[in-house]
């Protein structure tokens, strides 16, 4: 009797064993697969900040031309009107 129990005992152990390692192995898979998403994520989202920085650069380059230009334009007009 003792021995069935034991052998029992072995048995559950072996498999509880066995379920741990597969659990082990499906999170291992999981875990890879959170890191490749969360890669792709950030590698996205860097790719839209600098995309952003660019457009934004462009933006205020084209502002300043704006601004240099009528800048220009007043006073070309205070000096007609001082002249």
């Amino acid at each position: 009797m003792r021995k069935i129990v034991l052998a029992a005992a072995i048995a559950t152990s072996a498999l509880g064993l066995a379920a741990c390692g597969e659990t082990a192995e499906a999170v291992g898979e999981v875990a890879e697969g959170v890191e490749a998403d969360a890669t792709s994520v950030v590698e996205e989202g860097a790719e839209a900040v600098g995309d952003a920085a660019e457009a934004t650069g462009e933006a205020a380059e084209g502002a300043m031309e704006a601004t240099g230009e009528a800048a220009e334009g007043a006073m070309e007009e205070v000096a007609e009107v001082a002249e």
